[in-house]
């Protein structure tokens, strides 16, 4: 598969996302823990970053997983299978799987709109749609990431 200069972009754009998130949460968390037992108090808002961040890290970490293929899988069936077979299941699972991602994109969009109208705050004054809005965009980029691995499984199943 060769890598276009978008695609080494948006590794390097998720990997950074992904440490940024990793360190605020770990710093934020450890940050509670100490306030909480030196001082006698935290930051109020505190608990709902890091929940928001444990959200964010989770999904960003799950983009990054499908960028090669490394999700989580049962792979059960297919050691039972011969390796052109495997190819094949690999890939209609793949677009299975890419199908029920842009299903949970587009209703996850729908929420966030809701939440949108609602304004409903997160913490410190933070609208929760914006809290919220990692949902509908990393489903979206699973799904078309599937999809291109589907394609690569299809290729890899068509060749002799």
């Amino acid at each position: 598969m060769t890598d276009f200069p978008i695609r080494k972009w948006m590794r390097r754009a998720e990997d950074f996302i992904l440490i940024l998130l990793l360190l605020t949460m770990i710093v934020m968390a450890v940050l509670q823990i100490v306030l909480r037992n030196t001082m006698g108090f935290g930051i109020v808002w505190g608990d709902a970053l890091v929940r928001i961040l444990v959200l964010w890290t989770g999904l960003v970490g799950a983009m990054a997983a499908t960028r090669q293929n490394n999700h989580i899988n049962i792979n059960i069936v297919t050691r039972y299978l011969s390796s052109r077979t495997t190819l094949l299941v690999n890939a209609l699972t793949l677009v299975f799987t890419a199908f029920i991602c842009l299903l949970t994109a587009w209703y996850s969009l729908a929420f966030v709109r809701m939440e949108y109208e609602f304004s409903t705050p997160a913490f410190a004054g933070v609208p929760g749609w914006v809290c919220q809005s990692i949902i509908p965009v990393a489903f979206l980029v699973i799904a078309l990431r599937c999809l291109d691995n589907a394609v690569t499984f299809f290729q890899r199943y068509r060749k002799p």
